[in-house]
């Protein structure tokens, strides 16, 4: 059960609340700043031929995880 103390946690921690979206992605500020992810297991084969990136990259949280959304689309598409 979630506390009202850990939605607040999330609130304050946007970064933790897009990790607990897409628990299969690593999500990490880079020493430029830049905001990257990386998908714990590779796509299938015919996913990444199709154009799902395991990793990418964005300038703010909001446009990282409608990339992660996409790559994830790209392969359920192929499933």
């Amino acid at each position: 059960m979630t506390s009202e103390h850990d939605l607040e946690e999330r609130a304050a921690d946007p970064m933790a609340a897009l990790a607990e979206r897409f628990p299969e992605w690593t999500i990490w500020r880079s020493s430029a700043r830049r905001l990257w992810a990386t998908r714990a297991r590779p796509f299938p084969p015919a996913a990444e031929r199709a154009g799902a990136y395991r990793t990418v990259d964005a300038d703010d949280l909001g446009e990282l995880g409608q990339v992660i959304a996409e790559q994830e689309y790209k392969a359920e598409g192929l499933r």
